[in-house]
């Protein structure tokens, strides 16, 4: 049953609580130093060229990855909920030496642990409200040694390992 008595805004927020996704720390050389954000916006947009996508809002960490030439984009396995917990709130620890990380020869932070991290440019900023949609050309791609699922799913992580 659809509902047309609720603000539409609402029900959208509602709506996408209830659809799983993947989980990917977004990262860069900032002008201060390393910053990173958690998505759950990571979509593969083209194989040939390779070409990913996703969505971040205003702030501080999300205009610094915006504004630098490349990023990693770091897809999280189910060992990773409490570091997707760290990056998606302002006052929490990041790029500590416990969270693993590590730098790409090109600078971006690159977490080993992660399924796979990917380095990417930007192609297409393309502002959509109070969000930055990013269409980003992949340049490089390091595959990591883990497997499992990490999701997030009605405000969430949820780590899975093996198959279902």
């Amino acid at each position: 049953m659809f509902h047309t008595d609720i603000d539409v805004t609402e029900l959208f927020k509602a709506a996408f609580r209830r659809y799983p996704t993947g989980v990917a720390v977004i990262t860069a050389a900032g002008p201060d130093g390393p910053v990173g954000l958690t998505a759950s916006s990571v979509a593969s947009v083209s194989v040939a060229p390779p070409a990913l996508s996703f969505s971040v809002m205003g702030t501080r960490s999300a205009r610094a990855i915006v504004e630098a030439p490349s990023f990693a984009v770091n897809l999280l396995g189910p060992g990773h909920a409490a570091l997707a917990h760290d990056f998606a709130r302002a006052d929490r620890p990041r790029f500590t030496p416990e969270q693993g990380w590590d730098v790409l020869p090109t600078g971006e932070p690159m977490l080993p642990g992660a399924l796979a991290a990917l380095r990417g440019t930007p192609l297409h900023l393309v502002p959509v409200g109070d969000s930055t949609v990013v269409v980003a050309a992949v340049l490089e791609v390091v595959l990591g040694t883990g497997s499992g699922r990490l999701v997030h799913h009605d405000r969430e992580f949820i780590s899975h390992e093996g198959p279902l």
